[in-house]
């Protein structure tokens, strides 16, 4: 079962990397924007769809969460910073394509184990290399747009199964509890 999910995730990649349907040099960078763009919508309807597989509505919330917060911190930022985009536009930092697709790798990652998180991982940095390559960011856009989407989810995302480690402190000391999730 384990491959499969990496298999359907790879195999999704490839159909969505031959989307634009045109082939030679000139339209490579066209081709990679739309894949890039459709896997940044893909990346989250996956973590919603594994929800649903799993009837895990916690997990539901704690994605529409992470989700909210991701979008909320990159709107602000593209909006107080206003930086210029390589191709001449406006509000590139951080890119909002990369936030949400590193959001939705996260989650997966956190909520349902690596098996989940290490393709959607590689789909997301697709997803950032892809707006690069179509110069729609500059590097730094991405990697702040990576670390807004990884920490939102990080805040709101516990294990679905597994160990949960947590922490608390007070005025007579702190502890660190581990749990077992079934």
């Amino acid at each position: 079962m384990k491959k499969i999910h990496f298999r359907c995730l790879a195999a999704l990649w490839l159909l969505l990397a031959g989307l634009s349907g045109r082939s030679g040099p000139a339209y490579a960078a066209d081709g990679i924007e739309t894949a890039g763009t459709a896997l940044a919508a893909a990346l989250p309807a996956a973590a919603g769809g594994l929800c649903l597989l799993h009837e895990d509505r916690e997990g539901a919330v704690q994605l529409l969460e992470s989700t909210a917060l991701t979008l909320g911190v990159t709107y602000a930022l593209k909006y107080a910073i206003d930086e210029d985009r390589p191709d001449g536009g406006t509000h590139s930092f951080p890119s909002g394509h990369t936030s949400v697709s590193f959001s939705a790798a996260e989650f997966m990652r956190s909520r349902y184990g690596w098996n989940y998180g290490l393709p959607a991982y590689a789909l997301a940095g697709f997803v950032g290399c892809s707006r690069i390559e179509a110069d729609r960011h500059h590097v730094h856009d991405v990697l702040a747009g990576a670390a807004v989407g990884v920490l939102s989810s990080m805040l709101f995302t516990t294990p679905r199964n597994g160990l949960r480690l947590s922490a608390t402190a007070d005025d007579g000391g702190c502890a660190l509890h581990l749990t077992l999730i079934r």
